[in-house]
């Protein structure tokens, strides 16, 4: 029997443009020991099945895939499984993940997940001095099993960064947008930032010294397809 899949981009910017694809299924229509396998076909960065809320309640359940391994926590599914939630007609306060509870907020067009910073994984982090070193990067030149971030100011006082993320060990290449490094680099800089990822993503954050970062973006609905 076919799988529905729906397909969000996550993180886009004010225009719907760019953002990161996202696999979105409901957790009654796979068995749990066929996800790996369908989030290695699908072949997003991360695939999220998701166990609705019950009746008159107000949290969800989702578990986060990559094409090679399950996370216990990652920013872009939970930011995207929140949005579908929502325009589904069942919006959360909470998502249930396995690293724990995230908080859910809905503000306008924006969609946020606060995590504790500590879930993120340890990404390796490179400050590079200018755009033009940073998009050079290549990530076949980063391929050690850790996740590699890197970034550069576009404007310190203003709090926005350009940023690439690489993580080949995990099927992924480079993400387009990556709402756990968003996370890490929130609390390494422990301040606010607007982060400009990728192709164009954007991704916004706001620090809390108790070790709580809220990730906020933009998702939009690409659709649905089918996967046996």
């Amino acid at each position: 029997m076919a799988i529905n899949v729906t397909v969000l981009r996550v993180f886009t910017d004010h225009d719907g443009s760019y953002g990161n694809p996202l696999g979105v299924i409901e957790t009654r229509e796979v068995d749990p020991a066929e996800r790996q396998r369908i989030a290695h076909e699908l072949g997003y960065s991360e695939t999220v099945f998701v166990t609705a809320p019950d009746p008159g309640t107000t949290s969800a359940h989702a578990h986060i895939y990559t094409p090679t391994t399950e996370l216990p926590f990652a920013g872009h599914p939970t930011v995207g499984t929140s949005w579908w939630l929502k325009d589904r007609g069942t919006p959360v306060k909470t998502l249930q993940v396995p690293a724990g509870i995230v908080q859910v907020g809905y503000n306008g067009d924006l969609t946020s997940v606060a995590a504790r910073a500590d879930w993120a994984p340890d990404f390796s982090l490179y400050e590079l001095n200018s755009v033009d070193e940073l998009m050079a990067a290549d990530p076949d030149d980063y391929t050690d099993s850790v996740e590699h971030y890197l970034w550069t100011w576009l404007d310190e006082p203003a709090g926005t960064i350009r940023s690439r993320m690489f993580a080949p060990h995990l099927g992924i290449r480079e993400d387009e947008a990556t709402g756990a490094a968003a996370v890490r680099i929130t609390e390494y800089l422990s301040r606010d930032l607007t982060i400009v990822q990728g192709q164009g993503s954007i991704i916004e954050t706001t620090w809390s010294p108790d070790g709580w970062v809220k990730v906020a973006g933009r998702v939009v609905d690409d659709g649905t397809r089918q996967i046996d």
